[in-house]
């Protein structure tokens, strides 16, 4: 495994086909394994896996965590290694922002809604940096986990609207055991939030199995759960279709949540059959 840190580095990096890309923040935990371990397999034994970990500043808020997000490097590269990454790049934050951009990608309505009514501006640096990464490491595949839904449609979309010659691979949101969605957020909580937090899954789990009854069931049985631990304050709950655009009538769909425990803010989703 070969680590590179600046963009020269990268380029000279062997160009071995197929390759796909892996994109962190680092704090890698068994959920970026995951990605990792199904873009091994897609490439096969003689294609590469390319990891980057970059802490991108442009989708960090002026009140967000961008300070304390946690950096752990070591443990990341080894990581790494066990899963078979080929190439990391771990450039730094004036490597891949030499000047600060004056060109930004604009992500359209949807960066408005859900997440970005909370956190404006935040997926114009999210399809920035992959826009940046995407050129850079020139992978046939690029895999994004579906806990962060609304990013990975954006993605999705950037891909489609521009023409970039790259197969976006959505991987299912891996959990602990009683079902919370691994985050590197998740280290910021308490025991007690911990547990606390598990009304999120408990909520999305409810609204799943009242999908035979319609949407507004769906809605009404997940707000129950939530209503039952108060201390977790939610930012959003919403039933959106597949591409995120309004449910129309019976089929596939996607609940998605926002919400705050503690002073951590945590996101998940699941899919839901509607009847």
């Amino acid at each position: 495994m070969r680590l590179t840190q600046t963009k020269a580095e990268l380029r000279a990096a062997a160009a071995i086909r197929p390759r796909a890309v892996v994109m962190t923040m680092g704090a890698l935990h068994d959920g970026h394994a995951a990605l990792l371990a199904e873009a091994r397999e897609r490439v096969g034994p003689d294609g590469s896996v390319l990891l980057t970990i970059f802490v991108n500043p442009l989708q960090f808020g002026p009140t967000e965590d961008f300070d304390r997000y946690p950096r752990t490097l070591a443990s990341d590269l080894a990581i790494a290694k066990n899963e078979g990454v080929d190439l990391v790049f771990n450039p730094s934050r004036d490597e891949l922002y030499p000047n600060e951009p004056s060109i930004t990608v604009h992500p359209g309505p949807l960066a408005d809604e859900l997440e970005g009514v909370f956190r404006p501006g935040h997926f114009s640096g999210v399809l920035t940096v992959v826009s940046k990464l995407l050129h850079l490491t020139a992978p046939d595949l690029a895999l994004f986990g579906e806990k962060d839904y609304q990013q990975l449609t954006l993605i999705r979309e950037m891909v489609c609207d521009l023409d970039m010659d790259v197969d976006i691979v959505p991987v299912p949101t891996v959990r602990e055991a009683d079902g919370l969605a691994l985050s590197s957020r998740n280290r910021y909580l308490s025991e007690t939030e911990r547990d606390e937090a598990l009304v999120l899954y408990r909520a999305l789990s409810a609204g799943a199995k009242a999908g035979m009854n319609g949407p507004d069931a769906v809605l009404a049985a997940a707000q129950a759960e939530l209503e039952a631990v108060p201390s977790v304050k939610i930012d959003y709950l919403a039933l959106r279709a597949p591409d995120l655009g309004p449910v129309i009538g019976p089929g596939e769909a996607r609940m998605l949540i926002a919400a705050r425990v503690g002073l951590t803010r945590l996101i998940d989703n699941i899919s839901i059959t509607l009847r």
